[in-house]
């Protein structure tokens, strides 16, 4: 009995001496570890331009473009109406990879429809994704089930995500489901939590939108964050604010800064997390149709590659002062 209180006394210590060295960690509440996480991440993020909004664009000047204006690489739309198409992956998607690396630029994620291993397309973009040296995809968004339950729907795509991080274990390449406001699966956090409880972590992650948390979480974004920081594998960043249109009130995409999402605390949170992952820079707001990936657009293209200019920009600085 004396040996078991011991032990039980050494393990309340070692305890009580855990929590209180993650109570220094715990973000906007100590500035313990301040300096360390300045010095870590002194650098730059790796920031990559969507190339939705590029569409008008052949691959080598989305390419050139992307360099000239700063950017670290394109996220490439792989998809239908992207920049390149699903039935047509095996030929172009190399040819994409190729020209947008000898315009100077990289290309080290691509957006997908991908949602099973039962579509053979899907499997082909990962395959030749990883072939030409592709490190994330992300996936389509799943739709709850008319036929099933929520949880059931849950559990079905669950199983889906399982086998493709498997397909992806073979391919060496990391799928990432992306959280999103509205009404399909991955608008809570806890949802995306679920989804990703059995498959493997090292093949299959989150792309955390920050603007989508914002606009469905609200105020609990915060959570959203702790819950899924160990499962992040890409960021995405853009910016709103509530307006009504028409009478009603709407999420009305803005520049970078210029609406409410919390850039100074939400990087601040990232640099406590340790975290620096790949970012795609989205621009949804007004841009004569760049910002839904038309092929041509009704704007002059230098207003688009100044937002475009402006929002890095504005990243960079955040996140320096962050």
């Amino acid at each position: 009995m004396i040996t078991n209180f011991k032990i039980m006394t050494s393990n309340r210590r070692q305890f009580i001496k855990n929590i209180s060295s993650a109570a220094c960690l715990i973000p906007l509440q100590s500035m313990c570890n301040q300096s360390i996480h300045n010095k870590a991440f002194s650098g730059q993020l790796n920031v990559n331009i969507f190339s939705k909004h590029l569409q008008f664009l052949d691959y080598k000047e989305t390419g050139q473009k992307a360099a000239e204006l700063g950017f670290d690489g394109v996220d490439l739309t792989v998809r239908p109406k992207g920049h390149v198409l699903p039935e047509n992956v095996s030929q172009d998607l190399p040819k994409a990879i190729s020209q947008i690396k000898e315009s100077g630029s990289t290309c080290n994620m691509i957006t997908t429809n991908i949602e099973s291993i039962n579509n053979p397309y899907n499997l082909e973009i990962i395959k030749t994704a990883s072939e030409n040296g592709v490190s994330f995809y992300r996936t389509h968004w799943y739709k709850y089930l008319e036929d099933m339950t929520m949880p059931q729907s849950i559990q079905h795509f669950q199983n889906e995500i399982y086998n493709l991080g498997e397909f992806n274990k073979e391919h060496n390449i990391i799928g990432c489901y992306q959280n999103h406001a509205g009404t399909k699966i991955g608008a809570s956090y806890w949802e995306v939590y679920q989804l990703l409880e059995k498959v493997d972590p090292n093949y299959f992650g989150v792309q955390y939108d920050i603007r989508h948390a914002t606009v469905d979480s609200g105020y609990s974004w915060t959570n959203g964050l702790e819950l899924l920081h160990k499962q992040i594998k890409v960021i995405v960043l853009k910016d709103f604010k509530w307006g009504k249109v028409n009478n009603q009130w709407k999420a009305i995409n803005v520049p970078i800064g210029e609406g409410i999402v919390d850039f100074d605390k939400y990087f601040k949170l990232l640099k406590a997390y340790a975290l620096n992952p790949p970012v795609c820079l989205h621009l949804e707001y007004p841009l004569g149709g760049a910002e839904k990936g038309k092929y041509e657009i009704t704007v002059d293209r230098k207003l688009v590659y100044d937002a475009m200019k402006k929002d890095l920009t504005a990243i960079r600085r955040l996140w320096k002062n962050a």
